[in-house]
């Protein structure tokens, strides 16, 4: 193996960290602050991250055949530039529209800047045997929030929110630009008939069960991100513990990654989701009926779910439907899932209006009807 390909997933999973941690999971730091500074409300600058998962969904399926025709290394160099431009804007804007806009824009490179162009480039490297390399991927990029929000908040007690966009804006600038163009291999274009446009991608019932599994999955998960210490404080914890308990889900979720990475890579990944979405029923149904003592470990199955369903967003349409077509088909069927993360966090909160019980149990039907739609899922060879 050369040197440049083992640089492959350590240059992808600096790129995801740095990709997560200023977009995704930026707001949870800097939200307020932004906020603040400008006099707006803070549901005015989440509501613009909900514009900007609105338009991640809208555009995936387009980043899906662009990775396609040109290769995951020029998608992901175009990700980053539009992520340094929009923060950029960001850390410059006089006033509080440009803010929100420049947070709604986020959308852009979400869409093809984050996990699913990432897996598309392993796929065109290793082809059916890229599950390692993308839960090792997977594992790094889970880091985004472990470490992104640390950092965040370190600039802005150092500074303010501005000089924290700026420091993200620099990092896909002047290190996951330069080693993406430097580490990654150029797109290799099919050797027979490049010139003839490809066929659409059509659905069929194995890609509406999966893209089920992936909307029930992210949108629980979602959900969660949003309102689990606020779940944990109805719970009977103190907002503490709440706040210590829910940094359990983060950890939960890498650990998730490293079981993967160890042990279940050999395993269909059917059996990945399944695991995966027994997870949070169970720490629910620990945490409602053990009260406080154990309400901790709705964060830890969380975490756990969370961390598999990751790993099986890359791998489960690679083993169903195998390397052919994987970037637009992969982007087809995690669509549904970026526009319901768009609207999770105001829907749970009006089950947990209800009780923290109601909500609960409508997340855990979610992701027990994630565990039944992978029933008849089988590849169409033996991996």
């Amino acid at each position: 193996m050369s040197v440049r390909t083992r640089l492959v997933v350590p240059v992808l999973g600096l790129g995801q960290m740095v990709a997560f941690a200023s977009s995704y999971y930026l707001l949870g730091v800097l939200g307020e602050p932004m906020a603040r500074s400008f006099g707006l409300p803070p549901a005015a600058v989440f509501t613009a991250l909900s514009i900007a998962f609105l338009i991640s969904a809208t555009l995936t399926p387009f980043g899906g055949r662009w990775i396609e025709r040109r290769g995951g290394r020029r998608v992901l160099g175009a990700a980053h530039l539009a992520f340094a431009a929009i923060l950029l804007l960001m850390a410059a804007a006089p006033s509080g529209l440009i803010l929100l806009i420049g947070v709604a824009l986020l959308g852009l490179g979400m869409s093809i800047g984050l996990y699913g162009t990432a897996f598309a480039l392993l796929v065109q490297i290793h082809g059916a045997a890229a599950r390692r390399a993308i839960t090792a991927v997977s594992l790094l990029g889970a880091l985004g929030g472990g470490l992104g929000w640390p950092v965040s908040r370190m600039v802005v007690e150092a500074a303010d929110w501005r000089s924290a966009c700026l420091v993200w804006a620099l990092a896909h600038l002047l290190v996951c630009l330069p080693l993406t163009a430097l580490a990654l291999p150029a797109h290799q274009p099919a050797a027979t008939a490049p010139d003839r446009p490809l066929a659409p991608v059509r659905w069929d019932r194995r890609m509406i069960q999966i893209a089920g599994v992936f909307a029930g999955g992210w949108m629980v998960s979602t959900a969660m991100g949003a309102h689990l210490p606020r779940l944990l404080g109805d719970l009977g914890l103190s907002p503490v513990h709440a706040a210590w308990a829910a940094g359990l889900m983060a950890a939960s979720a890498v650990a998730a990654r490293l079981i993967d990475l160890m042990f279940l890579h050999r395993s269909h990944p059917v059996l990945t989701v399944r695991i995966a979405g027994l997870f949070h029923p169970l720490g629910a149904a620990l945490a409602v009926f053990g009260g406080a003592r154990l309400a901790p470990l709705l964060a830890v199955g969380q975490g756990l779910g969370n961390g598999l369903l990751s790993v099986a967003s890359g791998v489960l349409p690679l083993h169903v439907f195998g390397p052919d077509r994987y970037a637009v088909r992969q982007a087809l069927v995690l669509t549904p899932a970026r526009y319901l993360q768009a609207v999770a966090p105001a829907a749970y909160a009006v089950a947990i209006e209800v009780s923290p019980g109601v909500a609960l149990a409508l997340s855990s039907l979610i992701c027990l009807g994630v565990f039944a739609l992978t029933l008849g899922l089988k590849p169409v060879t033996a991996p």
